[in-house]
Protein backbone atom coordinates (compact mmCIF):
# COMPACT_ATOMS: atom_id res chain seq x y z
CA UNK A 1 0.00 0.00 0.00
CA UNK A 2 1.49 3.33 -1.04
CA UNK A 3 -0.58 5.87 0.86
CA UNK A 4 0.15 4.73 4.40
CA UNK A 5 -0.23 8.19 5.85
CA UNK A 6 -3.73 8.44 4.43
CA UNK A 7 -4.69 4.86 5.25
CA UNK A 8 -3.67 4.55 8.84
CA UNK A 9 -5.67 6.36 11.47
CA UNK A 10 -4.63 6.82 15.08
CA UNK A 11 -5.05 3.62 16.97
CA UNK A 12 -5.76 4.75 20.50
CA UNK A 13 -9.48 4.78 21.23
CA UNK A 14 -8.62 6.95 24.25
CA UNK A 15 -5.90 9.01 22.66
CA UNK A 16 -3.06 10.67 24.46
CA UNK A 17 -4.74 13.97 23.66
CA UNK A 18 -7.79 12.68 25.50
CA UNK A 19 -5.57 11.86 28.44
CA UNK A 20 -4.35 15.43 28.49
CA UNK A 21 -7.81 16.66 29.34
CA UNK A 22 -9.06 13.78 31.41
CA UNK A 23 -6.20 12.94 33.74
CA UNK A 24 -5.55 16.38 35.27
CA UNK A 25 -9.06 16.48 36.70
CA UNK A 26 -8.07 14.43 39.76
CA UNK A 27 -7.48 15.82 43.21
CA UNK A 28 -5.79 15.08 46.50
CA UNK A 29 -7.56 14.25 49.70
CA UNK A 30 -7.60 17.21 52.09
CA UNK A 31 -4.22 17.87 53.67
CA UNK A 32 -4.00 17.45 57.47
CA UNK A 33 -3.71 20.74 59.32
CA UNK A 34 -0.50 21.58 61.19
CA UNK A 35 -0.46 20.49 64.83
CA UNK A 36 -0.51 24.07 66.12
CA UNK A 37 -3.77 24.72 64.25
CA UNK A 38 -6.35 22.45 65.94
CA UNK A 39 -9.37 21.24 63.99
CA UNK A 40 -12.85 22.30 65.00
CA UNK A 41 -15.29 19.61 66.07
CA UNK A 42 -17.50 20.18 63.00
CA UNK A 43 -14.50 20.01 60.69
CA UNK A 44 -13.27 16.79 62.30
CA UNK A 45 -16.74 15.25 61.94
CA UNK A 46 -16.90 16.38 58.32
CA UNK A 47 -13.58 14.72 57.55
CA UNK A 48 -14.77 11.52 59.17
CA UNK A 49 -17.79 11.64 56.86
CA UNK A 50 -15.45 12.25 53.89
CA UNK A 51 -13.50 9.12 54.80
CA UNK A 52 -16.80 7.20 54.62
CA UNK A 53 -17.75 8.98 51.37
CA UNK A 54 -20.85 10.25 53.10
CA UNK A 55 -20.95 13.36 50.96
CA UNK A 56 -24.28 14.88 52.14
CA UNK A 57 -23.23 14.72 55.79
CA UNK A 58 -19.77 16.06 55.02
CA UNK A 59 -21.15 18.98 53.02
CA UNK A 60 -23.68 19.89 55.72
CA UNK A 61 -21.04 19.85 58.46
CA UNK A 62 -18.58 21.85 56.39
CA UNK A 63 -21.19 24.51 55.64
CA UNK A 64 -21.97 24.69 59.36
CA UNK A 65 -18.27 25.05 60.17
CA UNK A 66 -17.82 27.91 57.69
CA UNK A 67 -20.97 29.64 58.96
CA UNK A 68 -19.53 29.41 62.47
CA UNK A 69 -16.35 31.22 61.38
CA UNK A 70 -14.10 28.35 60.23
CA UNK A 71 -12.44 29.97 57.20
CA UNK A 72 -9.20 27.98 57.17
CA UNK A 73 -7.47 26.63 54.08
CA UNK A 74 -8.30 23.18 55.38
CA UNK A 75 -12.03 23.85 55.52
CA UNK A 76 -12.16 25.26 52.01
CA UNK A 77 -9.98 22.41 50.72
CA UNK A 78 -12.42 19.93 52.30
CA UNK A 79 -15.33 21.73 50.65
CA UNK A 80 -13.58 21.67 47.28
CA UNK A 81 -12.93 17.95 47.67
CA UNK A 82 -16.59 17.21 48.42
CA UNK A 83 -17.88 19.43 45.62
CA UNK A 84 -15.58 17.78 43.10
CA UNK A 85 -16.48 14.29 44.32
CA UNK A 86 -20.14 15.10 43.74
CA UNK A 87 -19.63 16.42 40.21
CA UNK A 88 -19.61 20.17 40.81
CA UNK A 89 -16.23 21.13 39.43
CA UNK A 90 -16.85 24.90 38.94
CA UNK A 91 -17.95 25.28 42.58
CA UNK A 92 -15.03 23.10 43.68
CA UNK A 93 -12.61 25.41 41.85
CA UNK A 94 -13.96 28.41 43.77
CA UNK A 95 -13.53 26.56 47.07
CA UNK A 96 -9.96 25.61 46.22
CA UNK A 97 -9.20 29.19 45.24
CA UNK A 98 -10.26 30.26 48.73
CA UNK A 99 -8.07 27.53 50.21
CA UNK A 100 -5.07 28.74 48.20
CA UNK A 101 -5.77 32.36 49.19
CA UNK A 102 -5.75 31.30 52.85
CA UNK A 103 -2.57 29.19 52.53
CA UNK A 104 -0.76 29.90 49.23
CA UNK A 105 2.07 27.39 49.63
CA UNK A 106 0.34 24.10 50.40
CA UNK A 107 1.43 21.80 47.58
CA UNK A 108 -1.60 19.50 47.65
CA UNK A 109 -4.12 22.33 47.52
CA UNK A 110 -2.31 24.21 44.75
CA UNK A 111 -1.96 21.01 42.72
CA UNK A 112 -5.63 20.08 43.17
CA UNK A 113 -6.67 23.54 41.98
CA UNK A 114 -4.42 23.29 38.93
CA UNK A 115 -5.75 19.84 38.06
CA UNK A 116 -9.36 20.96 38.39
CA UNK A 117 -8.75 24.02 36.21
CA UNK A 118 -7.17 21.79 33.56
CA UNK A 119 -10.14 19.46 33.73
CA UNK A 120 -12.38 22.44 32.93
CA UNK A 121 -10.20 23.54 29.99
CA UNK A 122 -8.92 26.68 31.73
CA UNK A 123 -5.43 26.04 30.42
CA UNK A 124 -3.62 29.29 31.22
CA UNK A 125 -4.87 29.41 34.80
CA UNK A 126 -4.16 25.71 35.22
CA UNK A 127 -0.59 26.13 33.97
CA UNK A 128 0.01 28.96 36.45
CA UNK A 129 -1.02 26.90 39.47
CA UNK A 130 0.62 23.69 38.27
CA UNK A 131 3.88 25.51 37.67
CA UNK A 132 3.65 26.93 41.18
CA UNK A 133 3.04 23.44 42.56
CA UNK A 134 6.29 22.19 40.98
CA UNK A 135 8.18 24.58 43.28
CA UNK A 136 6.41 23.54 46.48
CA UNK A 137 7.15 20.62 48.79
CA UNK A 138 4.54 17.85 49.18
CA UNK A 139 3.66 16.66 52.68
CA UNK A 140 4.84 13.14 51.75
CA UNK A 141 6.72 11.43 48.91
CA UNK A 142 8.09 14.76 47.67
CA UNK A 143 9.73 13.50 44.46
CA UNK A 144 6.68 11.54 43.30
CA UNK A 145 4.39 14.44 44.20
CA UNK A 146 6.39 17.02 42.30
CA UNK A 147 6.72 14.59 39.37
CA UNK A 148 2.94 14.43 39.25
CA UNK A 149 2.82 18.24 39.09
CA UNK A 150 5.36 18.34 36.23
CA UNK A 151 3.44 15.63 34.38
CA UNK A 152 0.17 17.54 34.72
CA UNK A 153 1.88 20.76 33.60
CA UNK A 154 3.25 18.97 30.53
CA UNK A 155 -0.23 17.80 29.58
CA UNK A 156 -1.60 21.32 29.88
CA UNK A 157 1.22 22.80 27.77
CA UNK A 158 1.35 20.06 25.12
CA UNK A 159 -1.00 21.64 22.58
CA UNK A 160 0.22 25.24 22.87
CA UNK A 161 3.93 24.84 23.65
CA UNK A 162 5.21 21.32 22.84
CA UNK A 163 8.83 22.13 23.69
CA UNK A 164 7.89 23.42 27.15
CA UNK A 165 5.72 20.34 27.61
CA UNK A 166 8.64 18.05 26.71
CA UNK A 167 10.82 19.89 29.25
CA UNK A 168 8.12 19.33 31.88
CA UNK A 169 7.89 15.62 31.10
CA UNK A 170 11.67 15.30 31.34
CA UNK A 171 11.63 16.94 34.77
CA UNK A 172 8.92 14.50 35.85
CA UNK A 173 11.11 11.60 34.66
CA UNK A 174 14.15 12.91 36.56
CA UNK A 175 12.10 12.98 39.77
CA UNK A 176 10.30 9.69 39.09
CA UNK A 177 12.15 7.58 36.47
CA UNK A 178 9.59 4.80 36.78
CA UNK A 179 6.67 7.00 35.75
CA UNK A 180 5.41 5.22 32.62
CA UNK A 181 2.92 7.98 31.80
CA UNK A 182 5.68 10.59 31.59
CA UNK A 183 7.69 8.40 29.20
CA UNK A 184 4.56 7.68 27.14
CA UNK A 185 3.56 11.31 26.72
CA UNK A 186 7.09 12.50 26.12
CA UNK A 187 7.35 9.83 23.43
CA UNK A 188 4.10 10.98 21.87
CA UNK A 189 5.33 14.58 21.66
CA UNK A 190 8.68 13.51 20.25
CA UNK A 191 6.84 11.54 17.57
CA UNK A 192 4.76 14.58 16.65
CA UNK A 193 7.92 16.67 16.39
CA UNK A 194 9.44 14.17 13.95
CA UNK A 195 12.01 12.77 16.39
CA UNK A 196 11.35 9.11 15.59
CA UNK A 197 14.42 7.79 17.42
CA UNK A 198 13.70 9.74 20.60
CA UNK A 199 10.02 8.82 20.47
CA UNK A 200 10.81 5.14 20.06
CA UNK A 201 13.15 5.15 23.07
CA UNK A 202 10.56 6.78 25.32
CA UNK A 203 7.69 4.57 24.16
CA UNK A 204 9.75 1.39 24.56
CA UNK A 205 10.58 2.52 28.10
CA UNK A 206 6.91 3.17 28.84
CA UNK A 207 6.03 -0.32 27.55
CA UNK A 208 8.76 -1.83 29.72
CA UNK A 209 7.57 0.02 32.84
CA UNK A 210 3.88 -0.78 32.25
CA UNK A 211 3.80 -4.17 30.51
CA UNK A 212 0.07 -4.60 31.11
CA UNK A 213 -0.86 -1.18 29.74
CA UNK A 214 -1.79 -1.35 26.03
CA UNK A 215 -1.35 2.40 25.44
CA UNK A 216 2.45 2.39 24.92
CA UNK A 217 2.08 -0.46 22.44
CA UNK A 218 -0.61 1.46 20.58
CA UNK A 219 1.60 4.54 20.45
CA UNK A 220 4.54 2.45 19.21
CA UNK A 221 2.36 0.91 16.52
CA UNK A 222 1.29 4.38 15.40
CA UNK A 223 4.91 5.48 15.30
CA UNK A 224 6.05 2.47 13.26
CA UNK A 225 3.15 2.83 10.83
CA UNK A 226 3.95 6.49 10.30
CA UNK A 227 7.48 5.64 9.13
CA UNK A 228 6.49 2.50 7.20
CA UNK A 229 8.21 0.08 9.60
CA UNK A 230 5.46 -2.43 9.09
CA UNK A 231 6.95 -5.59 10.64
CA UNK A 232 7.52 -3.71 13.92
CA UNK A 233 4.03 -2.22 13.70
CA UNK A 234 2.58 -5.69 13.21
CA UNK A 235 4.45 -7.04 16.25
CA UNK A 236 3.24 -4.15 18.44
CA UNK A 237 -0.33 -4.55 17.27
CA UNK A 238 -0.30 -8.26 18.08
CA UNK A 239 0.97 -7.49 21.61
CA UNK A 240 -1.62 -4.73 21.92
CA UNK A 241 -4.42 -7.10 20.94
CA UNK A 242 -3.18 -9.68 23.43
CA UNK A 243 -3.94 -7.06 26.10
CA UNK A 244 -7.03 -5.58 24.41
CA UNK A 245 -8.58 -8.41 22.36
CA UNK A 246 -11.87 -6.55 21.92
CA UNK A 247 -10.30 -3.45 20.37
CA UNK A 248 -12.06 -2.76 17.08
CA UNK A 249 -9.41 -0.24 16.09
CA UNK A 250 -6.60 -2.63 16.94
CA UNK A 251 -7.94 -5.39 14.68
CA UNK A 252 -8.65 -2.88 11.91
CA UNK A 253 -5.13 -1.42 12.02
CA UNK A 254 -3.58 -4.88 12.09
CA UNK A 255 -5.60 -5.76 8.99
CA UNK A 256 -4.29 -2.64 7.26
CA UNK A 257 -0.70 -3.38 8.21
CA UNK A 258 -1.03 -6.95 6.97
CA UNK A 259 -2.56 -5.77 3.68
CA UNK A 260 0.28 -3.30 3.26
CA UNK A 261 2.69 -6.25 3.55
CA UNK A 262 0.63 -8.29 1.04
CA UNK A 263 -0.43 -10.65 3.82
CA UNK A 264 -4.04 -10.67 2.68
CA UNK A 265 -4.76 -14.11 4.12
CA UNK A 266 -3.91 -12.76 7.56
CA UNK A 267 -5.82 -9.52 7.04
CA UNK A 268 -9.13 -11.25 6.28
CA UNK A 269 -9.72 -12.77 9.76
CA UNK A 270 -8.83 -9.43 11.37
CA UNK A 271 -11.52 -7.69 9.31
CA UNK A 272 -13.97 -10.46 10.14
CA UNK A 273 -13.20 -9.90 13.83
CA UNK A 274 -13.91 -6.18 13.45
CA UNK A 275 -17.27 -6.92 11.86
CA UNK A 276 -18.03 -9.45 14.59
CA UNK A 277 -17.28 -6.86 17.28
CA UNK A 278 -18.88 -3.96 15.40
CA UNK A 279 -21.30 -5.15 12.70
CA UNK A 280 -21.61 -2.73 9.82
CA UNK A 281 -18.33 -0.96 10.60
CA UNK A 282 -17.82 1.22 7.51
CA UNK A 283 -14.02 1.30 7.70
CA UNK A 284 -13.84 -2.48 7.97
CA UNK A 285 -16.27 -2.92 5.08
CA UNK A 286 -14.13 -0.60 2.94
CA UNK A 287 -11.03 -2.61 3.78
CA UNK A 288 -12.88 -5.86 3.07
CA UNK A 289 -14.05 -4.60 -0.33
CA UNK A 290 -10.52 -3.51 -1.24
CA UNK A 291 -9.14 -6.85 -0.04
CA UNK A 292 -11.65 -8.70 -2.20
CA UNK A 293 -10.70 -6.57 -5.19
CA UNK A 294 -6.99 -7.20 -4.60
CA UNK A 295 -7.71 -10.92 -4.45
CA UNK A 296 -9.64 -10.77 -7.75
CA UNK A 297 -12.85 -11.78 -5.96
CA UNK A 298 -14.67 -9.30 -8.13
CA UNK A 299 -18.23 -10.47 -7.57
CA UNK A 300 -17.74 -10.26 -3.80
CA UNK A 301 -16.06 -6.85 -4.12
CA UNK A 302 -18.95 -5.50 -6.21
CA UNK A 303 -21.43 -6.69 -3.57
CA UNK A 304 -19.39 -5.07 -0.80
CA UNK A 305 -19.07 -1.76 -2.62
CA UNK A 306 -22.78 -1.70 -3.44
CA UNK A 307 -23.56 -2.31 0.25
CA UNK A 308 -21.28 0.60 1.18
CA UNK A 309 -22.91 2.86 -1.42
CA UNK A 310 -26.34 2.04 -0.06
CA UNK A 311 -25.20 3.74 3.16
CA UNK A 312 -23.17 6.51 1.47
CA UNK A 313 -24.54 7.14 -2.04
CA UNK A 314 -22.64 10.44 -2.45
CA UNK A 315 -19.21 9.03 -1.68
CA UNK A 316 -17.22 9.69 -4.87
CA UNK A 317 -14.37 7.40 -3.86
CA UNK A 318 -16.72 4.44 -3.40
CA UNK A 319 -18.20 4.98 -6.87
CA UNK A 320 -14.64 5.18 -8.25
CA UNK A 321 -13.55 1.94 -6.54
CA UNK A 322 -16.69 0.14 -7.67
CA UNK A 323 -16.12 1.40 -11.21
CA UNK A 324 -12.59 0.01 -11.22
CA UNK A 325 -13.81 -3.42 -10.09
CA UNK A 326 -16.44 -3.39 -12.83
CA UNK A 327 -13.69 -2.59 -15.34
CA UNK A 328 -11.88 -5.75 -14.25
CA UNK A 329 -15.10 -7.61 -15.02
CA UNK A 330 -15.19 -5.91 -18.47
CA UNK A 331 -18.63 -4.60 -17.53
CA UNK A 332 -18.09 -1.41 -19.51
CA UNK A 333 -21.58 0.09 -19.22
CA UNK A 334 -21.89 -0.37 -15.44
CA UNK A 335 -18.31 0.87 -14.95
CA UNK A 336 -18.96 3.97 -17.03
CA UNK A 337 -22.08 4.71 -15.01
CA UNK A 338 -20.25 4.47 -11.65
CA UNK A 339 -17.24 6.47 -12.80
CA UNK A 340 -19.49 9.18 -14.23
CA UNK A 341 -21.11 9.43 -10.79
CA UNK A 342 -17.67 9.74 -9.21
CA UNK A 343 -16.64 12.73 -11.33
CA UNK A 344 -20.06 14.36 -11.02
CA UNK A 345 -19.72 14.19 -7.24
CA UNK A 346 -16.05 15.26 -7.31
CA UNK A 347 -15.31 17.31 -10.43
CA UNK A 348 -11.55 17.48 -9.76
CA UNK A 349 -11.18 13.69 -9.45
CA UNK A 350 -8.37 13.32 -12.01
CA UNK A 351 -7.81 9.57 -11.61
CA UNK A 352 -11.51 8.88 -12.05
CA UNK A 353 -11.57 10.71 -15.40
CA UNK A 354 -8.95 8.32 -16.78
CA UNK A 355 -10.88 5.24 -15.64
CA UNK A 356 -14.04 6.81 -17.09
CA UNK A 357 -12.24 7.20 -20.42
CA UNK A 358 -11.21 3.53 -20.31
CA UNK A 359 -14.80 2.48 -19.60
CA UNK A 360 -16.21 4.70 -22.33
CA UNK A 361 -13.65 3.36 -24.79
CA UNK A 362 -14.61 -0.20 -23.91
CA UNK A 363 -18.25 0.82 -24.33
CA UNK A 364 -17.40 2.31 -27.76
CA UNK A 365 -18.34 5.80 -26.57
CA UNK A 366 -15.16 7.23 -28.07
CA UNK A 367 -16.21 10.85 -27.98
CA UNK A 368 -17.07 10.53 -24.28
CA UNK A 369 -13.66 8.95 -23.68
CA UNK A 370 -11.85 11.86 -25.33
CA UNK A 371 -13.91 14.36 -23.34
CA UNK A 372 -13.05 12.53 -20.11
CA UNK A 373 -9.35 12.73 -20.99
CA UNK A 374 -9.73 16.46 -21.65
CA UNK A 375 -11.15 16.91 -18.15
CA UNK A 376 -8.39 14.78 -16.65
CA UNK A 377 -5.77 17.01 -18.31
CA UNK A 378 -7.09 19.94 -16.25
CA UNK A 379 -5.96 18.24 -13.04
CA UNK A 380 -3.17 15.80 -13.97
CA UNK A 381 -0.36 15.85 -16.54
CA UNK A 382 -0.69 13.77 -19.70
CA UNK A 383 1.37 10.59 -19.96
CA UNK A 384 2.03 7.74 -22.39
CA UNK A 385 -1.17 5.98 -21.33
CA UNK A 386 -3.42 8.96 -21.97
CA UNK A 387 -1.71 9.68 -25.31
CA UNK A 388 -2.28 6.12 -26.50
CA UNK A 389 -5.90 6.08 -25.35
CA UNK A 390 -6.56 9.39 -27.08
CA UNK A 391 -4.93 8.09 -30.25
CA UNK A 392 -7.03 4.94 -30.37
CA UNK A 393 -10.25 6.86 -29.69
CA UNK A 394 -9.54 9.37 -32.47
CA UNK A 395 -8.61 6.43 -34.70
CA UNK A 396 -12.02 4.87 -34.07
CA UNK A 397 -13.68 8.23 -34.72
CA UNK A 398 -11.76 8.33 -38.04
CA UNK A 399 -10.11 11.59 -37.04
CA UNK A 400 -6.83 10.36 -38.45
CA UNK A 401 -5.00 13.67 -38.11
CA UNK A 402 -5.60 13.76 -34.34
CA UNK A 403 -4.94 10.04 -34.05
CA UNK A 404 -1.57 10.44 -35.79
CA UNK A 405 -0.65 13.35 -33.52
CA UNK A 406 -1.27 11.31 -30.37
CA UNK A 407 0.31 8.10 -31.65
CA UNK A 408 3.46 10.16 -32.20
CA UNK A 409 3.25 11.71 -28.74
CA UNK A 410 2.81 8.24 -27.31
CA UNK A 411 5.90 6.91 -29.08
CA UNK A 412 7.92 9.94 -27.96
CA UNK A 413 7.00 9.35 -24.30
CA UNK A 414 6.77 5.55 -24.02
CA UNK A 415 10.51 4.88 -24.01
CA UNK A 416 10.18 1.19 -24.81
CA UNK A 417 8.06 0.46 -21.75
CA UNK A 418 4.99 -0.68 -23.70
CA UNK A 419 6.24 -2.82 -26.60
CA UNK A 420 2.83 -4.15 -27.69
CA UNK A 421 1.27 -0.71 -27.82
CA UNK A 422 4.34 0.74 -29.52
CA UNK A 423 4.08 -1.91 -32.26
CA UNK A 424 0.40 -1.07 -32.76
CA UNK A 425 1.09 2.69 -32.82
CA UNK A 426 3.79 2.34 -35.50
CA UNK A 427 1.62 0.16 -37.70
CA UNK A 428 -1.40 2.44 -37.37
CA UNK A 429 0.78 5.44 -38.27
CA UNK A 430 1.89 3.65 -41.44
CA UNK A 431 -1.76 3.04 -42.26
CA UNK A 432 -3.18 6.51 -41.52
CA UNK A 433 -0.31 9.01 -41.65
CA UNK A 434 1.22 9.80 -45.06
CA UNK A 435 4.45 11.13 -43.56
CA UNK A 436 5.00 7.95 -41.54
CA UNK A 437 4.10 5.80 -44.53
CA UNK A 438 6.68 7.61 -46.66
CA UNK A 439 9.40 7.20 -43.99
CA UNK A 440 8.65 3.50 -43.75
CA UNK A 441 9.10 3.08 -47.54
CA UNK A 442 12.52 4.67 -47.36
Amino acid sequence: MKRLGAIFGLLLASSILGAQTAKPAGQHKPTPAPAQNPVSSALAQAEAAIDKQDWPTAERLLNEAVAAGEHSARAYSDIGYVLHATGRAPEAIEAYRKAVDAAPNVFETVLSLGLLLAGQGQWDDAARFLRKATGLTPASHPDAGRAKAWLALGRVLAAKDPQAAMDAYQKAIVLDPGNADAHLELGDLRARSGDTTGAEQELLKAAELAPKNPDPLAALANLYMSVNRLPEAEACLRKFLALSPESVNGHLQLARVLRAQNKNDGALPELQKVLELHPGDIDALRELAALQADGKQYDAAVASYRALLAAAPRDATLHFELGRVLLHQLNWSAAQEELAKAVNLKPDFGDAYYELAVAANGNKNYAVAVKALDYRAKYLPENAGTFFLRATCFDQLRDFKSASEYYKKFLESSGGRFPDEEWKARHRLIAIDPESREKNRK
